[in-house]
């Protein structure tokens, strides 16, 4: 059953189409996107050609599929230097990353979600789902709840409404109230934990990064899996960890990183 269209008008439109495309995650026929598509055959190809058209999309007539095209890879490049913590924190991650030998998760807040921005992966022994340019749930995430358990009241409760509180596994928080009682714990550690909430044989440990002015923009987590590692060797790292994220604050703070 296709859904429902959106507001914000046509704008709006053409980006969840963008979006829809994104989510597929290889090239796409027009058929695949009329399937779950709100928009008439007619409309969807109309936008489709006007996407194409202006290089947000490009099309291969050879296989008559649709994917992203140069001018959105750009602008992303642009977003990802202007609006990101990536530029700033890439030498810092390279250096926690290599010292620790584990995985290692750079990510923001997005209306709700995590959106990881840079990712380290120094062994070919286990991986993550989370990757460069994808979201995940704040609730079950070890940077989700560094970053939420470190918001002002007024913000946390806008991004506790948009939690799904979905169960992936048997160690995810089921409710908010669940959740919020682990925050005391988080903000007098410094840290937040990953008990494998997200993914099974999964275990983080995330730090929050703070702007001078005490605003949380972010956060950078340690990964790796239950055949390398417990929660108890992960804490191990706890002090170079907190280290990393106070630099990156900085670092944003002198930049004045759009927070």
């Amino acid at each position: 059953m296709n859904k429902p269209v959106k507001g914000d008008g046509t704008v709006g439109k053409a980006l969840e189409i963008l979006d829809a495309v994104a989510q597929v995650g290889r090239p796409v026929r027009f058929s695949e996107l009329l399937e779950d598509s709100p928009h008439p055959k007619a409309t969807l190809y109309r936008f489709l050609q006007t996407l194409t058209n202006q290089g947000m999309l490009s099309y291969d007539e050879d296989r008559q599929c649709y994917s992203l095209g140069l001018r959105l890879v750009r602008l992303a490049h642009s977003a990802w230097q202007q609006s990101s913590l990536a530029p700033l924190a890439q030498p810092l991650l390279d250096q926690l990353a290599a010292e620790v030998g584990e995985t290692i998760h750079l990510a923001q807040m997005e209306n709700g979600q995590v959106l990881f921005v840079d990712k380290r992966k120094t062994t070919d022994r286990f991986d993550t789902l989370a990757q460069a340019g994808r979201v995940a749930p704040a609730h079950c995430t070890g940077v989700g709840k560094a970053i939420l358990a470190f918001m002002t009241p007024e913000r946390l409760e806008r991004a506790l409404k948009q939690q799904s509180f979905m169960r992936y596994t048997a160690t995810t928080h089921p409710d908010a109230e669940t959740m919020i009682a682990e925050f005391d714990q988080i903000r007098a550690d410094g840290v937040a934990y990953d008990r494998e909430e997200h993914e099974e044989g999964i275990i983080s440990i995330a730090a929050p990064i703070f702007t001078d002015a005490g605003k949380v923009i972010g956060a950078v987590s340690i990964a790796s899996s239950t055949n390398r590692n417990s929660i108890e060797t992960l804490s191990a790292h706890r002090e170079r960890l907190i280290e990393t994220t106070t630099q990156i604050g900085a670092a944003a703070s002198a930049w004045q990183f759009p927070s």
